[in-house]
């Protein structure tokens, strides 16, 4: 849409949102002052001004009007987060101005929670509804529909800035059955597919017709516990249970070659991941003493979630809950009873904090540092665990801020034995995986970071097919976190950097740089010229604006979604920018 028009949306509106907004927000930190941000029919801002409904120009001029940028700032600091404004400088150039240094922060701005979506649409949905299952982008697909239950189709852009998708359109599936996904791929119903199961190795290694990809994504699998739920709020239980697990054995019966025992929570592929003592043995004389401390009602009966989706960090879930069944009975005389949950409803549970048992989850790293597993799960905002350890993020937030890995590494080895002496969770595997593809199809890959891209397969058809092992939650993947829905994210959406296929390295996506300051507290990103969104609108700065700021800035009326938790901003960021009482 031309530039006056939005212009005139936004003047028509202005002063009713500024007094409804801030009457809602209460005037707080965060005010965005200088915004334009609308196309097709409503205006978008960072935080707090033009938030409008859809609207009719019925006076529209063809005098362009001058660029008007946005940004989403926080009043300062105190409020404890990294993210101390994002500005459009002009419509190419946007600034993150940082509280304190972030090493990490070009490996963030590439991952895809952090992608790029037009301010009009943003606004149009109003964070949610429709944008759950059609995000616009400027990837190399788009969605065509989304058949609930039954497949994805994406459709090539021509439009694409880059490279041109080789299939024309893509059909993403899925089935939670790993030895069910071979078969389609067996049957050359299926391109690709996720995940084999540890038992089919050898079978797909000797099919001349199929490929076997090993993937190196460093992950965890760990068993949870929350520490506001009795007896799991006293550490000699959560001790207990970390000396009561055989973790080899079940790395033994249940994992492919390859995987081993968890050293700790982060895989030690992962700089500075593996500071600090190794993990309990198993010993379970040391944990039936420890038990006897704990006041357990008689007959008490616990409970173990997990959801039914076969990842690689845990292959066989159904299986594997069981095995703790057995081991907490036989080892530790704890009587448990295993309950499968949907997807969707067991990750809003489990990362929020809500379950009263234990529970099977696991994690793939997003990029190549050891914040994005720590901070992630231990910072001071997560409320996964129960109520947070300031002993552990204390030490993360230190670390964090440095960039050489050896000045950061005592505090990453202070901070493991604190994981390890408090228990949060046990780290039991880092999982071996592979996906399959038919030998037909030519440039199949599995990158260490991010997902297979789509564009660059070549089914040497119309059609590519590719099986993964559940059903995205939604495709507003600022608020997701689920491997599952980042993977259709990655074909649609694209942030200002991403990862090049071979390493976590980051490349130009829609910013052809970005660069930082003396202390890596400011960054300037230049954007791309030119690029297209799917709806046929011109990418901008404003457009970075609202995308981050409907994530970061918990006060603006987009930061709705799927959960409304977008956890990636909240603990990659340390803090949401106007954080909700």
């Amino acid at each position: 849409m031309k530039r006056e028009n939005r212009r005139k949306i936004q003047l028509m509106f202005l002063s009713l949102l500024l007094v409804a907004i801030l009457a809602a927000c209460g005037g707080g930190a965060g005010t965005n002052t200088t915004t334009d941000n609308t196309a097709t029919t409503t205006d978008n801002t960072a935080t707090t001004t033009d938030n409008t409904a859809a609207t009719t120009d019925t006076t529209a001029t063809d005098t362009p009007m001058a660029f008007e940028p946005m940004s989403v700032a926080a009043e300062n600091c105190d409020y404890g987060g990294k993210i101390k404004s994002i500005e459009a400088k002009d419509e190419y150039t946007v600034v993150f101005t940082l509280c304190k240094s972030d090493p990490a922060f070009l490996a963030k701005v590439a991952f895809v929670p952090f992608a790029i979506q037009p301010a009009e649409w943003i606004a149009q949905t109003g964070g949610t509804g429709e944008i759950l299952e059609k995000p616009i982008g400027t990837g190399p697909y788009m969605v065509e529909r989304w058949e609930r239950g039954n497949q994805i189709v994406f459709k090539r852009f021509d439009g694409y800035w880059g490279t041109p998708a080789i299939a024309e359109t893509v059909v993403l599936r899925w089935n939670t059955d790993g030895t069910a996904r071979l078969v389609e791929l067996q049957a050359g119903t299926a391109d690709m597919v996720t995940n084999i199961s540890p038992g089919d190795y050898n079978l797909v290694a000797n099919n001349p017709n199929l490929n076997l990809i090993e993937v190196a994504n460093p992950n965890v699998f760990y068993l949870a516990m929350t520490n506001t739920y009795a007896p799991y709020d006293d550490v000699n239980f959560r001790m207990a249970i970390a000396m009561g697990i055989d973790r080899k054995r079940i790395v033994d019966n249940f994992y492919p070659a390859g995987s081993e025992v968890a050293h700790s929570f982060t895989p030690c592929s992962i700089p500075n991941g593996c500071e600090g003592d190794p993990w309990y043995d198993f010993d379970p004389d040391a944990a039936r003493e420890l038990l006897a401390k704990v006041d357990i009602p008689a007959g008490k009966v616990f409970k173990i979630y997990y959801r039914d989706v076969f990842r690689g960090y845990l292959p066989e879930p159904g299986a594997v809950a069981v095995e703790i069944q057995t081991q907490l009975r036989n080892n530790l005389g704890i009587e448990a009873q295993v309950e499968v949950m949907e997807s969707g409803q067991f990750i809003a549970e489990s990362t929020a904090g809500n379950l009263d048992g234990f529970y099977l989850l696991g994690w793939g790293a997003d990029y190549p540092h050891v914040t994005n597993f720590l901070d992630f799960h231990f910072g001071a905002a997560n409320p996964q665990f129960g109520t947070p350890h300031p002993e552990i993020y204390e030490l993360l937030l230190r670390a964090s801020t440095m960039s050489d890995a050896n000045e950061s590494a005592p505090l990453y080895a202070e901070a493991n034995n604190y994981i390890r002496s408090l228990v949060p969770m046990v780290p039991i595997a880092h999982g071996a995986s592979a996906h399959a593809a038919l030998v037909s199809l030519k440039n199949a890959y599995v990158p260490p970071f991010g997902s297979t891209q789509f564009s660059l397969l070549d089914p040497g058809k119309d059609t590519l097919v590719f099986v993964q092992n559940a059903e995205p939650i939604s495709l507003y993947c600022a608020d997701e976190t689920d491997g599952e829905s980042l993977r259709p994210c990655e074909q649609v959406l694209e942030s200002l950097l991403r990862y090049k296929t071979d390493s976590g390295d980051t490349e130009p996506a829609l910013a052809t740089a970005c660069t930082g300051n003396d202390d890596s507290t400011v960054w300037t990103c230049t954007l791309r010229q030119g690029v297209t969104f799917h709806d046929g609108s011109t990418f901008d700065a404003n457009d970075v604006i609202a995308s981050w700021a409907a994530g970061i800035d918990a006060a603006n009326p987009y930061h709705v979604g799927n959960t409304g938790a977008f956890e990636y901003y909240t603990y990659l960021w340390d803090q949401l920018i106007n954080p909700q009482e």
